[in-house]
């Protein structure tokens, strides 16, 4: 699915903020007609706003009925409207309730407050008000979430603040860093490529997508790498024991829907993960870009497996820095709204821990700092990160390594409720 700039004004292909093109279906007909937008909560989602904000702001616009919040995610609006005439609404919308009026930055956040409608931006910090006038205003006025205690995005900003509090008094009073600040040993002093996820990588990345979409087919001489099954059962008889082992672990109780190709496509990509590194001199030489080429070439990108296999791949002991480096890879492969992948991004993470546990104990103490950054990069959602802890798993590991990982990570659950206490109690 075509993605464009969020604003459209912009025709910078390398503009960091993207969204979904608007998908429509035209359904039923005569009186009953009905216009389906397939796609409107993953929009919805690329402006921090609910979906009941844009598909409100074009009834009105368009004087139509529309439904709100449906269970099925069918987004409808009464009428026959093409996609191009909503997409022109949907600027007007991204221009007064999701935009900063001093940046133009579209990372705002919508705070309601004495009954005004601000916009609060985390870019430059401006506190910019939405026109009441507007019809979506009294909308939103009236609709404002009911809640106790502060939502699962305030939470987690509450938490990133504290994070960066201990951090910076470390810094300032003490050798000992947060494990969070990208550097293996938490002393603040990592390297370049600790920064999360570059716009480098970034613009690398978003090439990728686009030359492989437009490539109709690959020539097999192309590449220089034989990727024949019966060669890389070679290649991987010869890759160290550790790391075969890795790529060879079966997926127990696995219920994938693409057996058709079973293991030997993923064994085909994590070895040739490895030749890259061999190659270049270490897995940290290997280009983000040609990672996600090579996922999309095999037709696995979209794969939760895939996800298992590069967490296995790319990190090592390093991992704590390496996870910030590769930030904006992950996210192309993680999506925040698949459980699915959320879990098999833990299930790789469990492998690799373990597999480091057995050369050095200590390699259990990387789990908290790991799952924090998985948290504050938007690869991990509370909810799963509550159930994956609750319960010992034999599909990625050994039991009793399942159950040192999770043990390992108690302090990081910890960390969740008392950011989470903290923030009901400031409500109160």
């Amino acid at each position: 699915m075509s993605l464009v700039n969020v604003r459209r004004d912009i025709h910078d292909d390398f503009y960091r903020y993207k969204m979904e093109r608007l998908q429509t279906k035209i359904e039923g007909k005569g009186n009953g007609i009905k216009t389906v937008i397939v796609n409107l909560s993953s929009v919805a989602q690329s402006l921090a706003r609910p979906g009941s904000y844009l598909i409100k702001y074009f009834g009105f616009e368009l004087g139509a009925q529309t439904n709100l919040d449906p269970p099925d995610d069918r987004w409808i609006i009464n009428g026959a409207h093409e996609s191009g005439k909503l997409q022109d609404h949907l600027d007007g919308f991204i221009n007064k309730f999701v935009l900063c009026k001093k940046c133009k930055n579209p990372e705002t956040d919508v705070v309601i407050k004495d009954g005004h409608i601000v916009l609060d931006c985390k870019a430059c910090g401006q506190r910019s008000t939405v026109d009441l006038r507007l019809k979506l205003s009294t909308f939103i006025l009236k609709n404002q979430p009911k809640k106790s205690k502060k939502d699962k995005a305030e939470r987690k900003a509450a938490r990133r603040a504290k994070q960066q509090a201990q951090q910076n008094g470390n810094a300032n009073g003490s050798d000992h860093g947060s494990p969070d600040d990208g550097s293996e040993n938490g002393s603040g002093n990592g390297d370049k490529g600790g920064e999360a996820g570059s716009d480098d990588e970034f613009e690398k990345v978003q090439v990728a997508v686009r030359e492989v979409a437009e490539k109709s087919e690959t020539k097999e001489d192309e590449w220089a790498v034989d990727m024949s099954e019966e060669a890389v059962k070679a290649r991987i008889a010869q890759l160290p024991g550790e790391f075969k082992q890795q790529v060879l672990v079966s997926f127990k109780d696995d219920d994938d829907d693409d057996g058709e190709a079973g293991n030997s496509i993923y064994d085909q990509f994590g070895a040739w993960i490895q030749e890259q590194a061999d190659e270049k001199g270490g897995v940290d030489d290997v280009d983000s870009f040609d990672i996600y080429k090579k996922a999309k070439e095999l037709e696995i990108e979209s794969k939760h497996r895939t996800v298992v296999v590069i967490v296995q791949a790319i990190f090592d002991e390093k991992v704590v820095a390496q996870i910030q480096k590769r930030a904006k890879l992950l996210n192309q492969f993680v999506p925040l709204d698949s459980e699915r992948h959320q879990k098999a991004l833990l299930g790789g993470t469990e492998r690799l821990v373990g597999e480091l546990g057995e050369k050095n104990a200590d390699a259990y103490n990387k789990i908290v700092p790991i799952l924090q950054l998985y948290y504050n990069l938007d690869l991990l959602t509370e909810d799963v990160a509550r159930k994956w802890a609750s319960k010992a798993s034999k599909k990625y590991v050994e039991l009793p390594v399942s159950k040192k990982v999770r043990k390992a990570a108690e302090p990081f659950l910890k960390w969740l409720d008392e950011a989470e206490e903290e923030s009901s109690g400031d409500d109160e």
